[in-house]
């Protein structure tokens, strides 16, 4: 670690449950993030700042006018832009040690394979069912821990599913593949601003965590926020012996 290195994570170096070899491995580390808008801003803002050392983000779609009461990684000057790349740009401005892949593509099963297999945590910032059950079955099948983050309106919610512990629910145990959910949008339903930011910002506390060893995840509790009290409630989730995607027996 360089003198530079050392002065700009100095506050996370005093922490003990970090410190220079916390520090190190976040440093060391590859994160894939799969949605590059309300959630995935800060996420990618706080890793990179955070000094992670390598960030895949990937997204299809480009900056719109819209986007801006939340998604606070895009500005208006980047209006038209692919979100990717105006990722890259943010994170770049923050801190330019961290390298940046931008990768503009639906995240299909076959992208994920590739990308899940080369990451050492992964964020689910998207915003459909479909989506993240192609997120988390590459995780399980890579056994790779995911972090998975979800807004709308005034509700949020966040867990890890890490299939590394054969104790760890993945995320079809708690919404399985095959269930009725309405899916819901922010286009059409709205969003509380500050909310991807809540949700956002503890998803890259979660990755931070689980890539430098620091504190305990989330894995096993899904906690929840409705924005309009400001109240959390956690739920203890179990994983499911018959579970089409992770396969685990009781």
């Amino acid at each position: 670690m360089h003198d530079d290195d050392l002065l700009r994570y100095s506050r996370h170096i005093l922490l003990n449950e970090i410190g220079v070899e916390g520090q190190q491995r976040i440093q060391q580390a590859h994160a894939l993030i799969i949605g590059a808008g309300g959630l995935g801003s800060p996420v990618a803002l706080y890793l990179g700042s955070a000094g992670i050392g390598h960030i895949t983000v990937v997204d299809h779609d480009t900056v719109d006018l819209t986007n801006l009461q939340r998604q606070i990684a895009h500005t208006q000057e980047r209006v038209g832009m692919a979100k990717v790349d105006s990722i890259r740009t943010a994170v770049g401005q923050l801190n330019p040690a961290v390298q940046v892949t931008a990768v503009q593509a639906r995240a299909d099963a076959a992208l994920l394979d590739t990308l899940v297999a080369q990451a050492d945590v992964v964020l689910d910032c998207c915003d459909n069912f479909a989506t993240r059950h192609a997120i988390n079955a590459a995780c399980v099948a890579h056994h790779k821990p995911l972090v998975s983050g979800a807004a709308i309106r005034f509700d949020g919610q966040l867990s890890v599913y890490d299939s590394r512990d054969p104790r760890c629910p993945c995320y079809a145990c708690v919404f399985p593949p095959a269930a009725s959910f309405e899916e819901t949008r922010c286009a059409t339903m709205g969003v509380f601003a500050p909310l991807v930011g809540i949700i956002g910002t503890m998803q890259a506390a979660e990755a931070l965590k689980l890539v430098s060893g620091a504190g305990q995840a989330l894995t096993g509790r899904l906690l929840m926020l409705d924005g309009r009290a400001m109240a959390f409630t956690e739920v203890q989730i179990q994983r499911h012996a018959a579970c089409p995607v992770c396969h685990r027996t009781a």
